[in-house]
């Protein structure tokens, strides 16, 4: 069902959903000395979240068996943890992944099927301001430039990104752009190129774009009055690494890579300036198939999806952000979390969990980084991207 992206999506769904746990390697003991400086220097307490509840957007596959009607529409306790249903936006097919305008006011979503499209929807009423191709098939993930302007999004069937304006009112324009990962060659056992992510850098000054099937991080500059990208630079990760998820450590120097086909992550050194990534050496993860990593906003922890393995990793993130030191793992509370998202604030964290359906929950000790469930997970059918506002 679909396009051959989502095919090849759910047949790694599958494999990992019969892979047997793995046990985690000793994690490597850093000497005291070197380790208190940073820990001082990294005590930046996260923002206050605002007491009460708060928004929380569900993305699903509508078209999966058991799959929902739409876009979840659901709210937060931010004290607790604790999710409530509130109901769906219809009339959206196969949102597998939303972001949000920097103002808050318009929710975009893509539409992973065949015929790939992103549609945008005015949060104040939840009405639904229109679709726009995005030229390719099975897009999977989008972002919003930080400027509010133009809305990026990525075909992984067809490994090409695409540039959509936005407008005043937050409905998108006509495609402005669409660049095909043409090259380098796919790596080993790939069909072809499958671009899995699109994102700005920290600084704002390039778009960066992740292709599994190309083994590639590619950095393009936006051109800001025409919505066009132009390639300034790649980075290629050891042959057959599958590279899937791109985080920023809060710095704007240092990311972290989460590579699905090799189980490994990577920290990679950026250059604000030139745009050009540096991808260091790969570290196994233990686990299998991991997703994605996300960082607390002071820096200090960043945590591991891991779908095969059904665990979430956590990493002490040391050297200013330039190196990951795994703590160690704990059951992520369902089956196949496809993604995570931390609370503005940093303070809980949330898993959307595929093939359970359901949204696991955790709290995160400020001091520890230690993760722990809140309650029961919220069910949600066929959850596959979760966006607390």
């Amino acid at each position: 069902m679909g396009s051959g992206g989502v095919s090849r999506r759910r047949f790694f769904g599958a494999l990992a959903g019969t892979a047997a746990a793995v046990a985690l390697p000793a994690c490597e003991e850093q000497p005291a000395p070197a380790a208190q400086p940073e820990r001082k220097r990294q005590r930046t307490p996260a923002p206050e979240a605002a007491p009460g509840p708060r928004a929380l957007y569900l993305g699903t596959y509508t078209s999966a068996d058991g799959g929902g009607q739409g876009v979840g529409v659901a709210s937060y306790d931010v004290g607790t943890g604790r999710i409530t249903g509130v109901g769906t936006i219809g009339d959206i097919p196969d949102p597998s992944y939303l972001a949000v305008h920097p103002d808050g006011r318009t929710l975009y979503a893509v539409n992973e099927r065949e015929d790939g499209a992103v549609t945008a929807v005015r949060l104040s009423d939840r009405k639904v301001l229109g679709s726009r191709g995005s030229g390719g098939s099975a897009p999977c993930h989008l972002s919003v430039h930080p400027g509010g302007r133009w809305l990026f999004s990525a075909n992984y069937g067809t490994g090409s990104v695409a540039v959509h304006p936005i407008e005043s009112s937050g409905a998108l324009g006509e495609r402005t752009d669409l660049v095909t990962h043409s090259r380098p060659a796919p790596g080993p056992d790939q069909d072809g190129p499958h671009a899995h992510q699109i994102l700005t850098s920290p600084d704002g000054g390039h778009v960066l774009a992740v292709d599994l099937g190309t083994d590639t991080v590619y950095t393009y500059h936006l051109d800001e009055t025409k919505g066009t990208l132009a390639e300034v630079s790649r980075a290629r990760t050891r042959p057959g690494a599958g590279p899937r998820h791109l985080t920023f450590h809060p710095g704007g120097r240092y990311a972290y890579l989460a590579n699905e086909v090799d189980n490994t992550v990577a920290v990679c050194a950026y250059d604000p300036g030139s745009g050009r990534v540096t991808v260091g050496e790969a570290q196994s993860t233990g686990t299998s198939y991991p997703a994605q990593l996300v960082v607390t906003p002071d820096g200090r922890y960043a945590f591991l999806a891991n779908r095969g393995h059904n665990s979430l990793s956590r990493y002490a993130v040391e050297a200013d952000g330039a190196r990951l030191r795994l703590l160690g793992t704990v059951p992520v509370g369902g089956d196949f979390p496809r993604q995570l998202a931390l609370s503005p604030d940093g303070g809980l964290l949330f898993a959307a969990n595929q093939r359970s359906s359901t949204v696991s929950v955790f709290r995160i000790d400020q001091d520890s980084g230690e993760p722990r469930l809140t309650g029961e997970p919220f069910a949600s059918p066929v959850a596959v991207c979760a966006l607390p506002l």
